[in-house]
């Protein structure tokens, strides 16, 4: 398929706005970040209990603790940035138009607001970087449990953070793949926001 087919430079006409989402409006910001930050103590929970249900011993070692907290928050940075960079790249791989990249009080983002982009080419943009990491994350964690529980523990805190910082993603997954399943819709994506388009009904 050619990439002209994947989205509109203009809104055709008789299309209507069925749903905009700003993630920079306080409230959906706060609840974004607040369904995150459950998650997030969720898989934390569920990692400790798997430690405590396998009777892993645990010493800690303050210079190893020290080291280990370093590489874990320029993790987290680091998996920010590629979050939104595939995203981009997906964008990128199915346009071929220019992207958009910031980061606002709630969130990082990643847009193409100069298009329209139909249903199945922002699915495939919107779930990438959940399948990829999720995919990336799953097995090291899973692996660092036999390795070191500081480590086990520090590859669940990104997983959490992971899968709890896709909530935007992961909410916008769900409405185009139960609510708004018109192979015809069209999304324009700024960064921060979504908003999205169907065809009028006769």
């Amino acid at each position: 398929m050619k990439k002209e087919q994947n989205f509109e430079k203009t809104l055709p006409e008789h299309y209507e706005q069925v749903y905009h989402l700003n993630a920079k409006d306080v409230k959906m910001g706060l609840i974004l970040n607040l369904i995150a930050l459950i998650v997030f103590i969720a898989v934390m929970g569920a990692a400790i209990l798997v430690l405590l249900l396998g009777k892993i011993s645990f010493v800690y070692d303050p210079i190893i603790g020290m080291i280990a907290s370093g590489v874990f928050m320029l993790a987290v940075i680091g998996y920010i940035v590629l979050h939104e960079l595939v995203h981009g790249i997906a964008y990128k791989s199915l346009t071929g138009e220019k992207l958009t990249f910031g980061f606002s009080w709630s969130c990082a983002f990643c847009g193409v607001p100069h298009i329209f982009t139909y249903r199945k080419t922002a699915l495939i943009a919107i779930c990438a970087p959940f399948v990829v990491f999720t995919l990336l994350f799953l097995p090291l964690t899973a692996m660092l449990y036999f390795v070191n529980p500081l480590f086990y523990l520090m590859a669940a805190a990104l997983l959490g953070l992971h899968i709890g910082g896709c909530a935007g993603d992961l909410y916008l997954m769900a409405l185009l793949l139960f609510k708004y399943k018109n192979s015809r819709l069209l999304m324009k994506d700024t960064g921060p926001e979504m908003t999205l388009f169907v065809p009028k009904e006769p």
